[in-house]
């Protein structure tokens, strides 16, 4: 082919500009197809063309734009670069090749490359093929891509794949151009087998989603926004002055005095809205929305072979018609049978460098993603204008949540130092350390394990203390009070948020509604296509009269909808996938489960082994190692799980086959949250609530398998090895997820990926530099908030639901938290594609999620001081038991006496005289009785005081705190009063502004009015003779 070919049907870009206007106008009355209509559907325009005719190698087409969904007519060029390209013109890939429009999105698809040098000639004939999809002719053989059957001979099934998947690109790309974008495609990259389709909106496209989206965007009136006055005013210069070095050197962070009214744009309109800038009046952010929208609503409605399935037509060519009728398929469709490898907006530029041109994304990276400003603010206004609503939503969260960990970690630093600081005042671990008391404790396993000292446990004891005192209760309370006062002050923030950012009125099933997912209508397809099998096969036999032939035909004829819009899956199409959500839902809880039990039986038997140690030393640390492997094992079991649940909780929710994006989202948060809730707390659960609960007495042990004796809490209780459980795993989670799988893996992607394009790409491309699509396309795609929301959850419960264990558990957080932001906001800037921008006005299901945390925090921070902790039996003592009101002898009072000839055969120590001495009576902590009561070994009734004692606190502290979050909630307003004035002030100007405008238009019409009056009265003197002998007076009359 030659470069004088190049176009549709041979036109040419010398074609003389008379014989084109006339080809126009002959076509007005031709029929649909004739030489006249077509030449005027596709008269070639030259007025984006740089260089000069003769030179020129780019071809601009113009294609009417659909009328049948209710658009006006519209202009869509598709431009093919044939030349060289001008880099430095157009900004190395963000714009078009005349460098004037911007590039607002990019397709990427794999293309095979002829081999040898890229003559213009083949670059051409790799064009023309694109630019013959036509929506009319869809049916039509292809030029440059033969007929369906091969007329060449046979071809592979990946010849049909690839020459099915052309024509869909083909097409799709052809319906583009009707909803009037402009296309540029570009195969000449450094990148082997990958060509990209550049998009563009011009601007009455851009008119025209805005107005169907309702987009707000801003007028041209300003208004003084309140300030404070008087004192207030003071407080607030103040406190700027003091958080000056702590703001991002932002234009959009600085206090604003004035705002710009926001209205739903709308092209009748236009004259309300500050046009002075069309070209920054939709920024990067809303033109790839925009265009997103587009190519989620552009369908591709036929294809040569069936999805894939190119054997299909021949066995089936019924079905096939069938799906050609039914199917639709748009981008996410075309991705997902890799029409289309990927489709993304383009980041700004480049973030570094000393030649770089200042953009939005340097700006954030120097001013947010860079660890040299983790101690500033993050300019979230900024982070919303170039990434959207939901991201900026989700970083001023945790912006908000970090900020709230703050009085968190220093109360909790202030009670454990309240431990520490009178730890050597504690009257128990004082009687546990005294070895004059000469205490004699039971075997903690049988046979190979002796008798020990309780003197042995000191150092246990005395750790416990810094954790389980009085003032761990006051933290309980105060985080319970806390979490109430961080989810009201999130609210008011979100408010604040909502009013800068112009969602107050935004309801998110705006953007929300139709679009369905596309495994969801390929499931109504398949349905549809059975019903009507069914019911061909239903009616084959049985005889019709021609009215009802009739009758069908007619409801054929005014139907003209696809079979899809009257079908829709419910319960009963979903109740396998329901099923086999609940069965593997309840099948991975047990593996966690049986997990835990598999640890549980390490200790045992650990502990077994290590106690016929000889050595002194690893005996008496036998608790501590046993409970630090163990910790460790559990943390890496966790951090696999919590990878294999994702993708299994992401597999079950696709098998529903939810209908649009944000019901699948939901979904797939709820299942990941609740299985990776499991994982993260069931061992944690069990040290707080199981372990020690169950252990039976000397003599009578309760065993699983019956060969392993279940464990004992330590003569301190079961709260230390809680905390040790508790904060290596809180901690384990966030380095190695942080380290590893945040930084190391994405990385280790990218380099892979990059050498890979290396390895393909020709030795002779390397000089020339990458455009900024090849850039982005080797980073790595955008897969949603949900890991970064479910990581911040976790981490929520770890601070909120076992705080009474750890303190320090915020002050963890809080330092995790400040590395966490800046890791995300680098990731997002530099290792991520640019995502496209969604609108939202709250953080979703995440915020449900967080109350029932907070409220779940409650209950079990009661069950861990009531239960967990020695609080409650110190308090019974105290005030029932003490002889003198103090603690002395509390230790004395929970141990029990156990006869060592009552030992069960077979389950005394081996060596009975370890210790130096012979043992008649040894200790084991319950309330029982002795053995020489009566009824020997019961329960004693100090038991079922302290019991008694432990409920009553539990509900107690429940109700209390309960009512005191619900005060907080009830004390503190949702909406800030200063925004709420702001609002309803800006509905007032909203109206005064269409008030002034109808006056005006009424003004207008009254001049009008006028002036027609004023003509008519000369009129009305002339006789009738006159008038009917002056027509034209007549005419100008009416």
């Amino acid at each position: 082919m030659l470069e004088s070919d190049v176009g549709l049907e041979g036109l040419s870009p010398k074609e003389d500009p008379a014989a084109e206007a006339a080809g126009a106008v002959d076509g007005e009355g031709a029929p649909p197809g004739g030489p006249g209509a077509q030449a005027a559907a596709m008269r070639v325009n030259e007025k984006y063309s740089t260089l000069p005719a003769e030179d020129r190698s780019v071809h601009i087409i113009n294609i009417c734009a659909i009328e049948d969904i209710g658009y006006l007519p519209s202009e869509g060029t598709l431009l093919n670069s044939l030349s060289v390209d001008p880099d430095a013109k157009c900004k190395y890939g963000l714009y078009f090749r005349d460098g004037k429009r911007k590039v607002d999105y990019v397709l990427v698809y794999h293309h095979k490359r002829p081999s040898g040098s890229r003559t213009l000639a083949r670059r051409s004939q790799s064009q023309d093929s694109r630019l013959s999809a036509r929506s009319g002719r869809q049916d039509q053989p292809l030029p440059g891509l033969g007929s369906p059957e091969g007329a060449d001979g046979p071809e592979s099934p990946q010849d049909f794949h690839e020459d099915d998947k052309r024509f869909r690109r083909a097409e799709y790309e052809g319906n583009l151009l009707e909803a009037g974008l402009e296309l540029e495609c570009d195969e000449d990259t450094k990148i082997h087998g990958v060509g990209f389709v550049k998009i563009h909106a011009p601007w009455n496209v851009l008119c025209r989603e805005a107005e169907f989206l309702k987009l707000k965007m801003p007028t041209k009136k300003l208004y003084r926004m309140n300030e404070a006055r008087g004192l207030l005013k003071k407080i607030n210069s103040v406190v700027q002055k003091i958080t000056a070095p702590i703001q991002p050197r932002v234009a959009e962070h600085r206090p604003q005095s004035v705002k710009r009214l926001f209205y739903a744009f709308s092209r009748e309109k236009q004259h309300l809205f500050d046009l002075s800038d069309k070209d920054s009046f939709f920024d990067s952010k809303t033109r790839s929305t925009i265009v997103y929208e587009i190519l989620k609503r552009t369908t591709c409605t036929k294809a040569k072979y069936s999805m894939g399935q190119g054997e299909g037509r021949k066995k089936d060519s019924a079905l096939l018609s069938k799906r050609r009728k039914c199917g639709k398929y748009g981008i996410t469709s075309l991705l997902a049978n890799g029409v289309y490898l990927a489709a993304y907006p383009l980041h700004d530029g480049d973030y570094r460098g000393e030649n770089v041109e200042f953009n939005d994304r340097k700006l954030l990276y120097e001013e947010w993603a860079s660890y040299r400003v983790f101690y500033k603010y993050q300019p979230i206004d900024l982070v919303r204008k170039y990434f959207g609503e939901k991201i900026g939503l989700y970083f001023a969260w945790l912006g908000v949540y970090t900020q709230m960990l703050i009085p968190a970690s220093v109360v909790g630093v202030i009670v454990f130092l309240y431990g520490c600081a009178t730890v050597d005042d504690n009257i128990p671990s004082k009687e546990m350390c005294d070895q004059s008391q000469n205490i004699t404790m039971c075997p903690l396993c049988d046979k190979t394990c002796s008798y020990w000292k309780m003197s042995s446990a000191c150092a246990t004891a005395r750790a416990s203390h810094l954790f389980d005192n009085p003032a761990t209760v006051f933290f309980s309370i105060f985080m319970a009070l806390w979490a109430a006062t961080f989810m009201e002050h999130w609210k008011r923030k979100q408010m604040r948020l909502n009013y800068r950012w112009d969602l107050t009125s935004f309801e998110e099933e705006e953007a929300v509604k139709g679009h369905p997912r596309a495994e969801y209508e390929a499931r109504v397809l398949q349905k549809s296509l059975r019903k009507e099998s069914k019911d061909k096969k239903k009616h084959r036999n049985a005889p019709e009269e021609s009215t009802n032939k009739w009758k069908q035909r007619v409801k054929t004829a005014m139907a003209g909808v696809k079979l899809t819009d009257k079908v829709k899956l419910t319960w009963k199409d979903r109740f396998p996938a329901y099923l086999i959500n609940l069965v593997s839902i309840i099948f991975m809880i047990a593996v966690t489960f049986a997990i835990v039990l598999g640890v549980i039986i390490y200790r045992i038997s650990t502990a077994a082994a290590l106690a016929m140690n000889s050595s002194p030393s690893v005996r008496s640390n036998i608790r501590v190692t046993v409970t630090a492997t163990a910790v460790i094992i559990n943390l890496v079991v966790i951090i696999l799980l919590d990878e294999v649940y994702g993708c299994i909780a992401r597999w079950l929710t696709k098998i529903e086959v939810p209908k649009t994006e944000k019901n699948f989202e939901e979904r797939l948060i709820f299942k990941a949250f609740l299985l990776k809730f499991v994982n993260s707390y069931t061992p944690i659960f069990y040290v707080a609530f199981f372990k020690g609960r169950f252990v039976g007495r000397p003599g009578d042990y309760v065993y699983i398998f019956q060969s392993f004796r279940m464990e004992e809490c330590a003569p301190g209780g079961c709260l230390m090895e809680l905390c040790i459980q508790l904060s290596i795993i809180m901690l384990g989670k966030q380095l190695i997820q942080n380290n590893l799988f945040e930084i190391g893996i994405p990385k280790m992607k990218k380099l892979i990926r990059s050498l890979r394009l290396r390895q393909q790409s020709p030795s002779d491309e390397h000089a020339k530099r990458e455009q900024r699509y090849e850039v982005d396309f080797t980073l790595e795609p955008f897969a949603g908030l949900t890991p970064e929301y479910m990581e911040m959850i976790i981490q929520f419960g770890f601070v909120t639901l076992f705080v009474a264990s750890f303190p320090l558990a915020p002050l963890f957080a809080l330092l995790n938290n400040i590395i966490e932001i800046r890791l995300d906001a680098k990731k997002f800037i530099t290792e991520l594609r640019r995502p496209v921008a969604v609108r939202a006005k709250d953080i979703g299901i995440w915020y449900n999620i967080l109350r029932g945390v907070g409220k779940l925090a409650v209950i079990i921070n009661a069950f861990v001081i009531s239960f967990t902790s020695d609080f409650i039996p110190r308090l019974v003592y105290l005030y029932m038991y003490s002889k003198n009101g103090t603690m002395h002898g509390f230790v004395n009072h929970t141990l029990s006496s156990f006869n060592v000839s009552d030992f069960q055969e077979g389950t005394a120590p081996n060596d009975p005289l370890d210790l130096g001495y012979e043992v008649h009576i040894c200790r084991y902590k319950d309330y029982r009785e002795p053995p020489w009561s009566e009824h020997k070994y019961d329960i004693s009734k100090d038991f079922w005081a302290v019991l008694a004692a432990r409920l009553a606190f539990v509900i107690v502290f429940q109700n209390l705190v309960m009512f005191m979050s619900d005060f907080v909630d009830w004390v503190i307003p949702d909406i800030p009063k200063d925004i709420s004035q702001q609002v309803h002030k800006e509905k007032v100007l909203m109206v005064e502004l269409f008030m002034r405008e109808e006056q005006g238009k009424q003004q207008l019409l009254d001049t009008w009015m006028e002036r027609d009056s004023a003509k008519d009265e000369p009129l009305n003197n002339h006789s009738p003779r006159a008038g009917l002998a002056s027509p034209e007076h007549h005419t100008g009359a009416v």
